[in-house]
């Protein structure tokens, strides 16, 4: 028992400096908007107490029904989730929620064709308006070297295993295969397809959730149904996160071996990945050095 409470105890310690380190490395922009998004989570939080959980459900859920029953109103969403997919914009998974959140199974189709559309339109237009400054950077980068040549000589396979893994978010993603030259617009919209199992998941968590947050739905509903419903929900959010756990697994998987592998190209590479942030086309430091 000690020595579980000591290990626990080293585990939560090596966290806590971690976590410090990392913010200590964080510049003062970086800092400050962290502590904006944890100020922000506050608000949020205090607003959905101080409303109730039942009645933002509900002006949610109305303002959905609006949107659903507009002649083209899913081309709103739709244009909305193209926009979400340039960085420094989130809220992939968020809109995937909404499109089964308005328009049920239904909503599947649409946030395909979206997710697929604004992905090809951020690597187009990133790779269109950016090729000199790539060129310039990776011409440059010893790493960002290494993990193109890489890229072309293991293919389609890492691609779509970069692709769905959870890390780097979407629309981060988008600009980092945008940023690596070896991949091709076919590849890159290719892969992006092995990813609409992902979507089917979170739009049937939205249309379950749907269900509940419409007050009338709700009070028709007998108890094992809410209880079902609710399960559905709970058992659709832990398939994505196992799923997710598992890609980002062999991800993680896939860069050991990397950094395990005698090549220094396969060192360099995997660096470029851990450090994905760093990629030229995502508003970071394109000249800095290796």
């Amino acid at each position: 028992m000690l020595v579980a409470l000591s290990r626990a105890a080293c585990f939560v310690k090596g966290l806590l400096q971690s976590t410090n380190s990392r913010y200590q490395k964080l510049s003062l922009v970086g800092k400050a908007l962290l502590w904006f998004i944890l100020f922000f989570y506050v608000c949020l939080a205090a607003f959905i107490i101080v409303v109730t959980p039942a009645r933002i459900a509900q002006f949610t859920y109305d303002t959905a029904q609006d949107i659903r029953h507009l002649p083209y109103g899913y081309t709103i969403l739709i244009v909305v989730m193209i926009a979400a997919s340039f960085p420094p914009f989130i809220g992939h998974i968020t809109l995937l929620n909404v499109f089964g959140f308005t328009y049920g199974l239904q909503g599947f189709f649409p946030a395909a064709f979206a997710s697929l559309a604004g992905s090809a339109i951020v690597f187009v237009t990133l790779r269109s308006m950016f090729s000199k400054r790539l060129h310039s950077w990776t011409s440059t980068n010893e790493r960002w070297q290494a993990l193109e040549a890489v890229i072309r000589s293991r293919g389609m396979p890492l691609i779509i295993l970069i692709r769905i893994s959870s890390f780097p978010p979407w629309a981060w993603s988008n600009s980092l295969f945008a940023s690596i030259a070896p991949v091709s617009l076919f590849q890159f919209f290719t892969a992006t397809w092995f990813i609409l199992p992902k979507v089917m998941v979170y739009v049937f968590i939205g249309s379950r959730i749907a269900k509940l947050s419409d007050g009338k739905q709700r009070n028709h509903m007998d108890t094992q149904t809410k209880i079902i419903n609710s399960l559905l929900v709970v058992g659709g959010i832990l398939i994505s996160i196992l799923a997710s756990s598992l890609v980002y697994h062999f991800m993680q998987k896939e860069i050991k071996r990397l950094h395990d592998s005698p090549s220094e190209r396969d060192e360099l590479a995997a660096e470029a990945l851990e450090a994905a942030e760093e990629a030229p086309l995502l508003g970071y430091n394109s000249t800095s050095s290796p």
